[in-house]
């Protein structure tokens, strides 16, 4: 737990909760093990034939060793079964026996026995993860979608001081499952209209849910359901058109975000003024030249009108009511006011302005 092409996952992967890889791929894993196996079968097989001489056929009449000897020898040692037909009859023989052909049957033994205990091992450990990962959620925010556009809402998340471990993704698309991965992000598999893969990404319990697939009915449909198993949770939407943005709010969304309009009217005012264009866009990237951001009000900043105020006021929120800041309703600020402000994006956005940290924050149960 950041449009590309999706692709369903299948039916046995989907809610699979899948948490970012801490080391090498298992296959390349396996893979290296078995060459590396077949690599001591070839190697003894090489030195039981080149040595041919020092050993005795009690099967053959000719005490001849072949190279279909060779193969039957090493494969009968290597795995301690050992019939004795054929044996090391030459001091030498016995010697390569004794210092390399036993500490390879070792080897063998040791990555064969190996690899099983590391898979049993790893399985153990994933599931350990899992149950470990279940309980510390709770509280956190679900992205999904893990497109151009999921991608841009978590890193300002996480520009903003939350942790990864508290961002859970829900795509079925293996390549944004791989993005997610690679930025440190938990997913869970699977299409998020469903129930059951949004209970395994403890939707439920969450605080944010973040809803940006590349369909506006996939997200009225994922909004309905997160809001059926979450009542209490903010729920962001992005659609593509905007006439379908009262459908998504009558579905349970509490801010729904137009992205062909917000792209055209910003294509439009670049077009007019590319100054005016140059402004917007800078306040809609993150960590460069200004930010948009709300904030608590200072004590100090009690009875203040909002253009005293050190930061650049552009509206108040007073009783869950955004007003703008030259409405006559927010003359004069009052306790329990949040205010929305352009700052500059190297101070933190959702702090006071620095310098005043050490303020008292003015809510309505001040005296």
């Amino acid at each position: 737990m950041a449009g590309e092409p999706v692709e369903v996952s299948a039916p046995g992967d989907r809610g699979r909760v899948d948490l970012p890889e801490q080391e090498s791929s298992p296959v390349w894993q396996l893979a290296k093990r078995l060459l590396l196996a077949l690599g001591i079968l070839v190697l003894t097989v090489a030195l039981v034939y080149f040595d041919r001489g020092g050993y005795n056929d009690n099967g053959d009449p000719d005490n001849r060793i072949s190279l279909v000897d060779a193969i039957y020898y090493t494969t009968v040692t290597l795995s301690t079964t050992g019939y004795g037909d054929i044996a090391p009859a030459s001091e030498q023989a016995r010697l390569v026996n004794a210092f390399v052909i036993t500490p390879l049957r070792i080897a063998f033994l040791v990555l064969l026995i190996g690899t099983t205990l590391e898979v049993l091992a790893s399985q153990g450990r994933e599931a350990l993860r899992v149950l470990r990962w279940r309980r510390r959620m709770g509280q956190h925010v679900v992205v999904v979608g893990y497109g151009t556009k999921g991608r841009s809402a978590v890193d300002v998340l996480i520009g903003n001081g939350l942790a990864r471990e508290q961002v859970v993704v829900v795509d079925s698309d293996p390549h944004a499952r791989e993005d997610a991965h690679e930025d440190g992000f938990a997913v869970v598999v699977g299409d998020a209209t469903r129930r059951e893969v949004l209970r395994r990404a403890r939707v439920a319990d969450a605080a944010q849910v973040i809803i940006t697939t590349d369909r506006d009915d996939s997200n009225v449909l994922a909004t309905l359901t997160v809001r059926q198993l979450n009542p209490e949770a903010k729920i962001v939407v992005a659609v593509r058109e905007h006439e379908n943005v009262p459908l998504v709010r009558q579905s349970g969304a509490d801010s729904v975000i137009t992205s062909s309009d917000a792209v055209g009217r910003l294509l439009g005012l670049s077009t007019l003024s590319p100054t005016l264009g140059t402004v917007m866009e800078d306040l809609l990237t993150r960590g460069e030249g200004l930010e948009v951001a709300e904030r608590d009000l200072l004590v100090a900043e009690v009875g203040s009108p909002p253009q005293s105020v050190p930061d650049q006021v552009i509206a108040v929120v007073r009783d869950e009511k955004v007003y703008r800041y030259f409405d006559p309703v927010v003359t004069r600020l009052a306790r329990g006011d949040r205010l929305i402000v352009v700052r500059p994006a190297q101070e933190r956005p959702w702090a006071p302005r620095p310098g005043t940290h050490g303020e008292t924050v003015s809510t309505e149960s001040d005296d």
